[in-house]
């Protein structure tokens, strides 16, 4: 079912092949040089998507309209019944695609070309080949240079302080973001405002949620995607009819041919001589049991890096949120610091929880295995809390931790997809899909990819902020 992707790859000027393989089960290997990572970029092209779909139909058709040759169209229109809320967006700037956002609010403040930059950070730490292409054409389409996008594979000596503390923090937050402190934010905030580091905290949790989505379900590029492809139609220059339009092998400069990459640790001198890294396929070593209580306990008494929206205010932004005795959710005080973009997000956030077929427990547990990876404590505790209001033990709860042998066969196979996925975008492999696929079947398998999606993006910006625990 799943067919080999086939890269051809020029190295250094000497022509070598490297084949990978869906069906390996092996996670896909990071490219570390620059040459070799287009070529990358450009095998997503050919890449077989892992969830299967119904016939089209003529319903489909009208349904979906253009959309309708669309894997990804299709899917969630047959699978995720309306669980995804449309973020508005914002007319085209005058700088062309980078300064389009998915989401926006009058106070963000921070240049969306910037914004991109982080995106493309993110992703390559993910390794989601499919983003990290969508952010190269969007940067070349706003006038960066080749080189420019070149240097955020680097140490970013290049770059200023400002930008090098950001692309720091964006690494960490995307591969580390347990280890997030105070430090982390009052780095940020000697150049930055609050309310542009909550900015950015935003952009990347979306980030690092589309990285698994694509990567889970293996959504293949467009065949025109690539290179200078967007120039012209987002109010770029005009692209020079000499260079590649729809891919990816776009010309490299002599002097970052043969760099390889500082964004991860190489230490074996076979991957530094084939410039592949394997990726690795572990999950964070847990904290015991007796730790977590300690730290659940630590989080109930934490205060926010920075200042959240007073109750008040919150309240009256998101009334779907106000429980019996008035209060609102910490993470919904952070989120309404942003008039318009807070209540997009919060709408996301409750469509997740409270949309589509799985069921509040399976929900609550998948939130608990995701929080667990992520070391996100406030997210532990609130998925904590809901599987003992359902009538879950701490010793069941706990169990989730373990080996799995006691949950059924659907079960097992959504945990693995939720500990995989929540531990890297790629890590999860097209194997361990088929095999949720065929215990839990597809529609419960793609919303359960959904869901996990929206916890790591909810785990990254609770446990940036450090969000006192209710």
């Amino acid at each position: 079912m799943h067919k080999n992707i086939i890269a051809t790859l020029f190295l250094g000027g000497l022509l070598s092949q490297t084949v990978f393989s869906e069906d390996t089960g092996a996670p896909r290997p990071t490219p570390l040089t620059r040459p070799l990572l287009k070529q990358w970029l450009e095998s997503v092209k050919q890449r077989e998507p892992r969830i299967p779909l119904p016939e089209l139909t003529e319903e489909d058709k009208k349904v979906l309209g253009e959309q309708a040759e669309s894997y990804e169209a299709r899917l969630k229109h047959h699978y995720l019944n309306g669980i995804e809320v449309p973020r508005p967006v914002t007319p085209p700037q005058p700088n062309g695609a980078a300064n389009r956002s998915r989401e926006s609010d009058p106070a963000f403040s921070l240049d969306n070309a910037f914004k991109v930059e982080l995106f493309w950070i993110v992703s390559r730490v993910n390794n989601c080949q499919y983003c990290i292409g969508h952010q190269e054409s969007k940067l070349l389409g706003a006038g960066k240079t080749e080189d420019e996008i070149a240097s955020l594979d680097g140490d970013w000596k290049e770059h200023p302080e400002e930008k090098r503390i950001a692309f720091q923090f964006a690494k960490k937050f995307t591969d580390q973001p347990y280890l997030l402190s105070d430090d982390d934010i009052k780095g940020l905030q000697r150049h930055y405002s609050d309310l542009q580091i909550l900015e950015m905290v935003l952009s990347m949790c979306g980030n690092n949620s589309i990285n698994r989505w694509k990567e889970a379900v293996a959504v293949p590029q467009r065949a025109d995607e690539g290179g200078y492809s967007r120039m012209a139609s987002v109010g770029g220059s005009a692209p020079d009819p000499k260079l590649p339009r729809g891919s990816y092998l776009t010309p490299t400069s002599p002097e970052n041919e043969n760099r390889v990459s500082s964004l991860f640790q190489t230490v074996s001198s076979e991957t530094l001589q084939n410039k592949l890294l394997p990726t690795q396929a572990e999950a964070r070593r847990l904290e015991s049991r007796e730790e977590t209580l300690k730290q659940l306990e630590k989080a109930k008494n934490r205060t926010a890096r920075i200042t959240l929206a007073s109750n008040k205010e919150a309240a009256e932004l998101f009334p779907d949120v106000v429980t019996p005795s008035g209060n609102v959710p910490n993470w919904a005080r952070l989120l309404a610091n942003f008039k318009e973009a807070g209540k997009t997000r919060a709408k996301s956030i409750l469509a997740a929880e409270n949309g589509g077929d799985i069921s509040p427990l399976l929900k609550a547990q998948l939130a608990w295995i995701v929080a667990r990876q992520d070391g996100a404590w406030y997210a532990a505790g609130n998925a904590m809390k809901k599987m003992k209001e359902l009538g879950q033990t701490e010793d069941q709860i706990f169990a989730l931790d373990g080996d799995l042998n006691d949950f059924s066969p659907r079960e097992q196979s959504l945990f693995v997809l939720a500990k995989n996925l929540a531990a890297s975008p790629v890590i999860l492999t097209t194997e361990q899909v088929a095999d949720a696929v065929k215990n839990a079947g597809p529609r419960d398998t793609v919303q359960a990819v959904s869901y996990i999606c929206s916890r790591a993006s909810f785990n990254r910006l609770t446990e940036s902020i450090g969000l006192t625990l209710e």
